[in-house]
């Protein structure tokens, strides 16, 4: 009885070893991409498929896709065309298209491009192994809302020691530019115990930080626990040693969140909070039901809280019908606030959102102009930050070898800031105390403290 046990068992082995595939993934757009790459990674893994290095050698090419603007969508379709020269040299590969363009696009992509084999919107990318072992048509296309959640799947990550988190998933705004609540479907919350179980069990596995992701992150709710009392049992039921979250809407920015952030030491101080626009009238097209003053009034009452946080936003310029005055104002929001860094785009027009069915009534030579010239004070903004960093003593989780010079170790201040500092490789997933001492305007340099 037992041979015969261990033979079915060596039998299906063998079979699973027949069935198992080279993957690659490629991931386009957000941390969330990201993370749901991780994700798929370790369900792959599970399945017995293996991760290799390039799409030459992989039996399966997987693109995780982002929709949030034209070129997103452009730079897939660009990649694709270079994929389909390797699946005319083997028929055998499968490519899978997954993720938000996927979701978007699904009704069209078997025509754009007719060698792809697999499409799966965010919701059903983990199912994948699945539906390589049973799926028979082709293309096969899965497009449902709704994503199990399994705490025990620990994400494949390339940093150890910095974890992503995503603790909902969709969005309830509908912003009239963004296409997210289309594509990534309603606002769901994941099980407070649900995360709690990943944090400690990404910790057991080397993660120092955590950073909690969603579309709409502060607006989390669980039953009556709400975002900042999450935060505070991982902080208080948890051995993670650094806490983030993006990305944060204005509306949702509460007081009892701010307290949190300037009192919990595990808290750290950047917090991402998308501006938009300066002008109260295009933030009302946008959508975005707040106005400049009360977001002017978000960054006082955090830096009150914690008078060293730093903060970046998200900007769009030549939103339809902004004028150059309101474009102007978006520039004294910025000289006001003093953004450390900020993501600066300039509108396209999503198919399906509100605002496509505006006039895009400002030219595109003119959305370039305005784009170039925030980007110019962003850059004098953030450079000027940065000089102020000068001499001060950061925290930083050192995470990695710089990636231009192997004698540099690279890491996180705990405003967010990457500064690179010569050490040895010893120190890398350590929390150590670094001298900044000197900058430009996206990096710190600095020197290893003999003592912390």
């Amino acid at each position: 009885m037992e041979e015969r046990k261990a033979a079915v068992y060596g039998l299906f082995d063998a079979l699973k070893a027949y069935m198992a595939l080279k993957y690659k993934i490629v991931t386009f757009g957000c941390q969330m991409n990201l993370a749901d790459s991780g994700i798929l990674a370790s369900v792959l893994e599970r399945h017995g498929h293996r991760a290799v290095k390039s799409e030459k050698e992989a039996d399966l090419i997987i693109l995780n896709t982002c929709s949030v603007r034209k070129k997103a969508e452009t730079r897939v379709f660009g990649r694709l065309s270079e994929l389909s020269r390797l699946k005319k040299e083997d028929g055998r590969k499968k490519i899978a298209v997954v993720g938000c363009m996927a979701q978007r696009l699904a009704g069209r992509l078997p025509s754009l491009v007719p060698y792809v084999d697999i499409i799966l919107g965010p919701d059903r990318l983990f199912d994948l192994p699945a539906y390589l072992e049973n799926g028979s048509e082709r293309p096969l296309v899965r497009t449902e809302f709704g994503c199990e959640f399994d705490p025990d799947i620990l994400p494949v990550r390339e940093n150890r020691y910095a974890a992503f988190i995503t603790i909902s998933r969709g969005c309830d705004n509908y912003c009239t530019y963004c296409i997210v609540p289309y594509v990534r479907g309603p606002e769901r919350n994941i099980a407070v115990s649900s995360i709690l179980k990943r944090v400690r069990s990404l910790v057991d596995d080397g993660a120092v930080e955590i950073t909690f992701l969603g579309q709409n992150v502060n607006a989390y709710h669980d039953g009556s626990i709400n975002f900042p009392q999450l935060l505070a049992r991982v902080a208080h039921e948890t051995e993670v040693k650094r806490i983030r979250f993006m990305t944060s809407h204005p509306r949702d920015m509460s007081e009892e969140l701010i307290e949190l952030i300037g009192q919990e030491p595990k808290m750290m101080p950047h917090v991402h909070l998308p501006l938009q626009s300066g002008s109260d009238r295009i933030l009302q097209r946008m959508g975005r039901n707040y106005t400049s003053e009360h977001y002017l009034s978000l960054i006082k009452k955090l830096r009150q809280a914690a008078p060293d946080i730093a903060i970046t936003t998200d900007l769009i310029v030549g939103f339809p019908s902004e004028s150059e005055k309101e474009y102007e104002m978006t520039l004294e929001a910025v000289r006001t606030v003093q953004f450390d860094s900020s993501f600066m785009f300039r509108y396209s027009p999503r198919e399906g959102t509100g605002a496509a069915d505006y006039e895009d009534d400002v030219p595109e030579e003119e959305k370039i102009r305005r784009l170039k010239k925030l980007i110019h004070l962003q850059k004098e903004i953030a450079f000027k930050k940065n000089q102020e960093e000068v001499g001060k003593i950061r925290s930083v989780l050192v995470d990695g070898v710089s990636r231009r010079n192997v004698a540099e170790l690279k890491g996180k201040t705990g405003r967010n800031k990457t500064i690179l500092f010569k050490a040895d490789q010893g120190h890398i997933g350590a929390i150590k105390s670094v001298e900044v001492t000197s900058a430009d305007s996206w990096t710190l340099h600095g020197k290893l403290m003999e003592r912390e």
